[in-house]
């Protein structure tokens, strides 16, 4: 079994709080990490689970074992007994355990409830650090949920299909986005194809026959239910313009690729959009590890009207790094140059080009560098 990297925070924050949430997108692995905890487990999508936890509530909570609850945000009502529970008996930790493939954001009930009395883990799909450094490209082009093709290839590109249009018809309309699955559909494969670029709600709306408004209120679903993220422009003090709106990115390359027809490496090579999908791909894996790691820092992207960009800036309050990513195993003096360029406009305190380079050059601000060497820098 593989061992996932964010069980190290999930036991560290079960000695510090009563309650632990594990977030992320359905089937990513909250379930099978929470059975390893031993707890007394709980599916709130079976009505009868929920009934017997409604029925032996005081007994599991006078007790000693670990209570688990999955898909927490479909019995609201958990959240507000949870407090009084908790209250009770403050000084106890390491409770209860809460699985949910909602973002807090989206379910208001969890911050009203349990404030100071719940400890957050943010779970994704398989990350490379958790993996054999040979699985790189499976992962790029199959994405990282387990079942999903990274364990066995032969359930892509089926398996995101089927996980789409589950979301679409039942998931997202229950966590209540207010659009007829056809038109999800449709906004999901318009959005991968704005993949890596910048969002237009207004023109994705004249698509749909939508308004902007309405627009940006779907993608906020979308992005509590961990499908995509925007990555918003880091702004700073300089004479030139900069660009302004957010650029979206898939989080999973699998859901990507399968919404993009793609079903082989040969065929994801040939695709005019590469580039995007690789530069995504690493920027995913860079924040997934470090949420995995429990480390944060504040994400952008930076660029000018004339050009000069940086595909990822990591804030770290004390320090900003400027990263680039390219898809090469040779690069070049111009694109280390550009990247000082771009990163002295910020004044980075450091500048990491991640692309295919079989070793890595390191400096005492420059570190050229293969994701995997990379991603598993930040996981220590």
């Amino acid at each position: 079994m593989i061992s996932r990297i964010c069980a190290r925070q999930v036991r560290d924050k079960l000695a510090r709080y009563p309650a632990v949430g594990i977030l992320g997108p359905r089937q990513c692995g909250k379930t099978t990490l929470s059975r390893r905890l031993r707890g007394v487990y709980f599916d709130m999508e079976s009505a009868g689970n929920e009934a017997r936890l409604d029925a032996e509530w005081e007994a599991l909570a006078a007790g000693r074992r670990l209570v688990v609850v999955d898909e927490a945000q479909q019995a609201p009502w958990v959240f507000s007994r949870l407090r009084g529970t908790i209250d009770a008996d403050r000084k106890r930790n390491g409770r209860f355990l809460l699985l949910g493939s909602v973002s807090p954001a989206r379910m208001k009930n969890v911050s009203e409830s349990l404030a100071g009395r719940l400890g957050l883990v943010r779970m994704t799909p398989f990350i490379l650090p958790e993996l054999k450094v040979s699985s790189l490209d499976d992962l790029w082009l199959r994405g990282g949920y387990p079942d999903g093709g990274i364990l066995d290839a032969t359930m892509f590109p089926g398996w995101q299909e089927d996980y789409l249009e589950t979301l679409a018809t039942r998931d997202l309309p229950t966590w209540g986005l207010a659009a007829k699955p056809k038109q999800t559909m449709r906004l999901l494969a318009m959005l991968a194809a704005l993949h890596g670029q910048p969002l237009n709600a207004s023109q994705l709306g004249a698509a749909l026959t939508l308004n902007h408004k309405t627009v940006l209120s779907h993608c906020d679903f979308l992005e509590g239910a961990f499908l995509i993220r925007r990555l918003e422009p880091y702004f700073t003090n300089i004479k030139k313009r900069l660009v302004k709106r957010p650029r979206v990115y898939w989080r999973d390359s699998g859901l990507l690729h399968a919404l993009m027809n793609v079903t082989d490496l040969e065929h994801l090579y040939r695709q005019p959009w590469l580039g995007q999908s690789w530069e995504g791909f690493v920027i995913e894996q860079t924040l997934a590890t470090l949420a995995a790691a429990g480390k944060r820092a504040h994400p952008y992207f930076f660029r000018t009207s004339d050009g000069h960009e940086l595909d990822l800036v990591l804030d770290w309050g004390s320090a900003r790094w400027a990263i680039e990513i390219k898809l090469t195993s040779n690069p070049s003096t111009e694109m280390v140059e550009r990247l000082h360029k771009s990163a002295d406009m910020i004044d980075a305190d450091r500048r990491i080009l991640v692309c295919r380079i079989a070793g890595k050059i390191e400096t005492e601000r420059l570190l050229v560098t293969h994701p995997s060497g990379w991603l598993r820098s930040l996981a220590r």
